[in-house]
């Protein structure tokens, strides 16, 4: 059984965490401060942290680098910010995802899923290596190149473009996008997904056309190959 660890200073947010998280099957521990929270990863093993960025005491940046210095875990960041700069910065530090506070407690499980399971699967990097022409993605480190340049996505547009490659040649509909990569809880319309579209086609360049417009349903991605 997985063990998490939960270091948030809303006693609310921790609550709603736990409940989501045990009936997942998961095993969890909490943590109020950032201080706690590295006494704790001094005594005890977690498969996943998931740490807020604004608390007393000691920040979740600050929090991530010591945990850093002691072990490597898999760390998902939770902020009521969500300027580029927080995210890029969590980032460099090594943590696996970064999520905006509001958030859909479903979505955050399924991100937990995918940190482990991308972690679990680590060994099999060749394997997690998809490339279509010049556009490559590396399953377990999470990048993504064009024409051998690296290029910056968030996690959402990561996620989307993942999960249409995952379902090549298949045809998805806004709705099944939204419900799958954004949670049933996620309240949000087409443009969502449109937005997103945009600009991941916008970040793949040469190969925008890789994703595919079906009018009146939604997207699919497709390489002719």
């Amino acid at each position: 059984m997985y063990q998490l660890l939960v270091v948030d200073d809303e006693a609310k947010i921790r609550e709603v965490i736990r409940e989501y998280a045990e009936f997942d099957g998961y095993e969890v521990t909490e943590a109020e401060d950032g201080m706690t929270a590295i006494g704790l990863v001094k005594l005890n093993d977690y498969d996943l942290i998931i740490l807020d960025i604004m608390m007393p005491k000691l920040d979740g940046f600050s929090t991530c680098k010591e945990i850093r210095k002691l072990k490597d875990i898999p760390i998902i960041m939770l902020s009521a910010r969500g300027e580029e700069y927080d995210k890029l910065f969590g980032f460099e530090l090594g943590i696996d995802d970064y999520i905006v506070k509001p958030f859909s407690p479903k979505e955050l499980m399924a991100r937990v899923n995918a940190v482990l399971t991308r972690r679990n699967s680590g060994g099999k990097a060749n394997s997690d290596v998809m490339k279509f022409k010049g556009l490559e993605i590396n399953i377990p480190a999470r990048t993504v190149t064009v024409d051998g340049k690296r290029i910056d996505l968030t996690p959402k547009e990561y996620e989307l473009l993942f999960y249409l490659i995952e379902n090549r040649d298949i045809a998805l509909s806004r709705d099944k996008l939204l419900s799958d990569i954004w949670g049933y809880d996620f309240f949000g319309d087409d443009r969502t997904i449109d937005t997103h579209i945009k600009n991941l086609r916008n970040a793949l360049g040469p190969y925008r056309d890789f994703i595919v417009t079906l009018r009146g349903v939604g997207y699919k991605f497709e390489t002719h190959e």
